[in-house]
């Protein structure tokens, strides 16, 4: 298969030798993103569109690098192409009806050539030529060019012709690894989830960084999200997920802090840490979810209430976006479905907050707060590649597998609903159920309690951590499924 991957048009205006340094990068990423999927895959090109040719026939491989390329920052979009030597205009038209010829009869159809290169002809010449002898000799209805069922692609380089099949779209936005890198505030939630996709897809290299105020079931949560918003849209790069357990800043704000303050000063805690955490990684810039007004700590004297604790630079990519607008966004990169079923955390409930916090009042009430706590936490945090944080979580985690399931058991299936479609699981006289890994901490306590439930996974790691979850919360009847 060979791809023809067209650049984000931003890129195409920058100065040569950025424009170049972005292309690189990104032929780097591709490769980075691809090579597990194939190791030989070949990327070139180095001005104005990049190449990729893989020797990878098998459908579901090459289905899966297209799914890979079509969520990567940097790419407009992509071709799928089949490569000639450029001949003349019979050839051009023989290679034409070689790949449409079967599909143009009765149909009304239109022929599109980009050229690039010196040639004696114009890429209106070839369309016009081209398209009315493929209306002679394919029995075509006729030619439209405003409202084709059919369009004939080709791109004519130099002396290459390309027929193309198909055309992706991907995200666009810079390459990841070509701008600078951000510490974004994660909290599981629909907004600090779009807000990382946001800065990524502008081509920000983002590290995530949770306070943890909910216990195990929250972090948990933050972690399979995190995860999956790097492995889908940032994978060509090697982040960390940060964990920094703030239930004694918590502790001592509801034991401090006049309770209409509660919810700025937690910000403020928060925005104080991550800054701490940012020069450790030489980060010059912090992003959170915030929308203006959406709740009270985020109306704008509070906001800037909140900033004044810090120098870095912070980012709100969503600062004018609706609500609905970010659920709507959310559904659409795949962080919906963990953001309804996010672990509820211990937040600062307020009985009136304040929505025009002022500095000096904060302050005053930040003199009892013991600046020790927060120091604890910022000396307890985990940092964890986050390719490596699922894995991490699992170890030393104890819990009955079982290699075979015994009837009047149920086995959920506890895999992302693409996959548990993809491949389902089978198995005679055994009942299965499935249900994804970011519903089941909600959703168990729905089933039967006098069944035996096994769940599984692909690896093993995730079915271990939610069993483990379960069990602690006094769940019995749970066990993993591990078939041998």
């Amino acid at each position: 298969m060979k791809l023809i991957v067209k650049v984000f048009p931003e890129i195409t205006i920058k100065s040569r030798p950025v424009r170049m340094r972005f292309i690189r990068q990104l032929a780097k990423n591709i490769r980075a993103v691809l090579r597990d999927l194939d190791p030989a895959v070949v990327v070139n090109g180095v001005w104005d569109n990049l190449e990729l040719e893989t020797r990878v026939s098998e459908p579901k491989i090459l289905k899966e690098m297209t799914e890979r390329l079509s969520c990567m920052p940097g790419i407009a979009h992509f071709l799928q192409v089949d490569e000639y030597p450029l001949g003349d205009f019979d050839d051009i038209l023989a290679k034409c009806k070689l790949h449409y010829g079967d599909a143009l009869a009765g149909k009304i159809f239109s022929v599109r050539c980009k050229r690039a290169g010196k040639h004696p002809f114009s890429s209106m010449d070839v369309e016009r030529y081209v398209g009315s002898q493929l209306r002679k000799q394919c029995g075509a209805a006729g030619i439209s060019l405003k409202d084709p069922q059919i369009e004939v692609r080709i791109e004519i380089r130099d002396q290459r012709l390309f027929v193309i099949h198909s055309q992706h779209d991907s995200i666009g936005g810079y390459p990841l690894g070509s701008l600078e890198q951000t510490l974004v505030l994660m909290s599981g939630g629909f907004d600090s989830t779009v807000a990382a996709y946001q800065i990524m897809r502008r081509g920000l290299m983002s590290h995530f960084c949770f306070f943890n105020l909910g216990g195990r079931a929250h972090e948990l949560g933050v972690m399979e999200v995190a995860h999956f918003i790097w492995k889908k849209y940032g994978s060509s790069q090697r982040v960390l997920f940060v964990s920094v357990p703030f239930e004694e800043v918590l502790g001592e704000i509801l034991g401090k802090v006049d309770n209409s303050h509660m919810g700025v000063i937690l910000k403020r805690m928060m925005l104080r840490a991550a800054s701490s955490i940012a020069d450790r990684l030489h980060i010059d810039a912090l992003v959170t979810g915030e929308a203006i007004s959406q709740v009270s700590s985020q109306t704008l004297p509070n906001l800037s209430v909140i900033d004044c604790v810090t120098e870095k630079l912070v980012l709100r990519p969503l600062i004018a976006s609706h609500k609905q607008d970010i659920i709507d966004t959310a559904n659409e990169i795949g962080t919906a479905d963990f953001a309804r079923h996010m672990p509820e955390y211990c937040g600062v409930i307020s009985v009136n907050p304040k929505t025009a916090a002022k500095r000096g009042r904060v302050e005053h009430e930040e003199k009892e707060f013991d600046m020790a706590v927060l120091e604890r936490a910022l000396e307890n945090a985990r940092l964890v590649p986050i390719d490596r944080v699922i894995d991490e979580l699992g170890q030393d985690i104890q819990i009955e597998e079982v290699g075979e399931a015994l009837a009047g058991q149920i086995i959920i299936d506890i895999r992302h609903p693409d996959d548990a479609e993809d491949d389902p699981l089978s198995i005679a006289g055994i009942e299965v159920q499935t249900m994804p890994f970011y519903a089941v901490n909600a959703r168990f306590k729905e089933l039967d309690p006098t069944r035996q439930y096994l769940l599984y996974c692909d690896k093993g790691v995730m079915s271990r951590l939610h069993a483990h979850h379960l069990l602690s919360e006094g769940h019995a009847n749970v066990r993993v499924y591990r078939p041998s």
